[in-house]
């Protein structure tokens, strides 16, 4: 193949043609990262070379624009992972703009000493969920290896054979307890476990209990778990701290989650949960509890490469102040959201543009690893005929839509459409139809 080898044009060339209206550094960076990929693929064997100068203008918006941008989510998941989980509510979003200047991230104003950079996160948690001491790290899975590496390091750590799961990502709970150089304990069986059994587990070599929530799948029939507080009771029997990886981060119990604060009053020393899932606000790890163990994390050397930056501190307090305040915090909002009216209004206006679709029962979700059985009855607008080609053209456009295929039709669900967005998301369905004509 080496004919295409010679086919392949200059850096210079590239830069002069397809990117000549790039600034000189981004045309450089393009036009060399399309050859070496078309070399790669000469090797590889490929007898024809693609379209360089489509390839160069891609790349080179994409170095020069960045990949992320905003995403109108008509999928009707509210913790959307792909699309970045929980959308921010106002306040959080004006707080982490006002954050990204200079701010007092670690200095209190009035002395102009340094200051503790999670005392307002403090307070709000001990307002709203009764906790002693709080952290924050950047997710849950760095609040569970920072918790195991700080409290049963070189120790044993044990968990009931039910709760060794794998989340997302491949996040498995044994290799997390490894990492964290802790030895597992495995306990129970499969469905059922007791508190008995934590008790028999016990040695002198014990270094935690701790009870991890299943995410994103439900056991039911011949269960059996054991209350919080007869595990709080069997670790104070032992002196070592119980611990609860919670998840989902609802602070209090509903849609069928144990709530933080539940856990807390239960007498859990640590509880770890999200904070970009039920909570609504940034990715974070949160971890709450007795001030004795949030303490001992806090002062371990670990915490310092977890801990999150200034703008997820300044939006994860404006989230949990909304909390407190009783604000519309969106993902809370979405799930119990009812869009019977606004979607029969969004269809009068798809009616007056000449939109062919039918109004259709649907189906919610949580997503995020949250409620995972948990369906959220809800109306959407079907668009019959229409398929991946529109879909694709609904992503690929400007603003970027989201939405699901189903069964030989685009289903659009308005749960997690902002009102602003609607507008928008009219014009781009407008645009669509245009270009499919008239659904079949």
């Amino acid at each position: 193949m080496s004919h295409l080898y010679r086919q392949l044009p200059p850096v210079d060339a590239l830069c002069a043609g397809p990117l000549a209206g790039f600034p000189r550094g981004v045309a450089l960076a393009a036009a060399r990262q399309v050859l070496e990929d078309a070399r790669a693929e000469i090797a590889s064997g490929v007898t024809v070379l693609p379209d360089l100068d489509r390839l160069a203008l891609a790349r080179a918006r994409l170095l020069s624009e960045g990949r992320i941008r905003p995403v109108i989510n008509a999928t009707g998941v509210v913790v959307h992972t792909n699309l970045g989980r929980s959308a921010w509510g106002p306040e959080a979003r004006a707080a982490a703009t006002r954050a990204m200047g200079y701010c007092n991230v670690e200095m209190d104003l009035p002395s102009g000493r340094r200051g503790g950079r999670l005392e307002a996160i403090d307070r709000l948690l001990a307002a709203l969920v009764g906790c002693e001491a709080a952290l924050v790290v950047n997710n849950c899975a760095a609040a569970v290896l920072l918790a195991l590496t700080a409290v049963a390091r070189d120790r044993e750590v044990v968990v009931s054979r039910g709760e060794l799961v794998e989340i997302g990502g491949s996040f498995r709970v044994p290799e997390v307890i490894a990492s964290g150089g802790a030895r597992l304990v495995e306990v129970g069986t499969t469905n059922r476990t007791r508190a008995a059994d934590y008790r028999a587990a016990l040695t002198e070599h014990t270094g935690a209990l701790l009870t991890v929530h299943p995410s994103n799948f439900r056991q039911i029939g011949f269960v059996e778990r054991p209350s919080r507080e007869a595990l709080v009771s069997v670790g104070a029997e032992a002196g070592v701290p119980v611990l609860e990886d919670l998840g989902s981060g609802a602070l209090e119990d509903g849609f069928g989650e144990t709530g933080v604060r539940t856990a807390v009053e239960a007498g859990m020393d640590l509880v770890l949960f999200s904070g970009d899932k039920l909570l609504g606000g940034p990715q974070a790890g949160v971890i709450v509890g007795k001030a004795r163990w949030v303490e001992r994390l806090r002062k371990h050397p670990l915490y310092r490469a977890l801990r999150v930056d200034k703008v997820t501190l300044a939006a994860l307090e404006a989230t949990l102040a909304a909390h407190l305040a009783g604000g519309a915090v969106p993902t809370p909002a979405r799930l119990g959201a009812d869009v019977t009216e606004r979607t029969a209004r969004f269809s009068q206006r798809l009616r007056e543009a000449s939109v062919p679709h039918r109004v259709v029962p649907s189906e919610g979700r949580a997503g995020g690893g949250a409620l995972p059985e948990r369906a959220l009855p809800s109306v959407a607008v079907r668009f019959d005929g229409w398929a991946d080609a529109e879909a694709r053209a609904l992503r690929v456009g400007e603003p970027s839509v989201v939405a699901r295929v189903s069964q030989d039709g685009l289903v659009c669900d308005l749960r997690c459409v902002d009102v602003d967005d609607e507008d928008a998301l009219l014009a781009r369905l407008v645009e669509v139809c245009g270009r499919a004509g008239s659904p079949r």
